[in-house]
């Protein structure tokens, strides 16, 4: 299963990035290409997503794991979508660890694929580790000095 993992420090206790990375309202605000989140549980979520064609993706998600102020994950719904053609599980985790008077945020993402696809594993993993790097620079903008 193609994992991607990184990782930065931000200049914000656990708390705060908690805040952020635990509500999925924020997601426009720090994931990549999220341009609204809609249908908001405790244990779901929508995002919507801009293709860049300019057209709109939806994608549902479901919180499997969450530890204030330390860890928390979701998986994707992927039955029915166009992601299942590529995809056979998808999740995400971030994981924050108090570093001095800043967060140690690590984000990891899985992703099963499906079919052909999983020939192209390298490329997705390399694809899915610039999305997690575009993630932590936004976290660590709205979190700097």
């Amino acid at each position: 299963m193609p994992t991607a993992r990184r990782s930065r420090t931000v200049a914000a206790p656990p708390e705060r990035v908690w805040d952020v990375v635990a509500d999925p309202h924020h997601l426009p605000r720090w994931w990549p290409r999220v341009t609204r989140v809609e249908a908001v549980t405790d244990e779901h979520f929508t995002e919507v997503l801009a293709t860049q064609d300019g057209r709109s993706l939806r994608a549902d998600f479901r919180v499997v794991a969450s530890r204030a102020p330390e860890r928390r994950a979701w998986e994707q719904d992927l039955e029915g979508t166009p992601f299942e053609r590529v995809f056979a599980a998808s999740s995400t985790e971030v994981k924050l660890l108090r570093e001095g008077e800043g967060t140690r945020v690590t984000l990891v993402m899985r992703q099963r694929l499906r079919g052909s696809a999983r020939m192209g594993g390298f490329m997705v993993r390399r694809a899915t580790g610039r999305v997690l790097e575009e993630a932590l620079q936004a976290l660590e903008a709205l979190h700097g000095p």
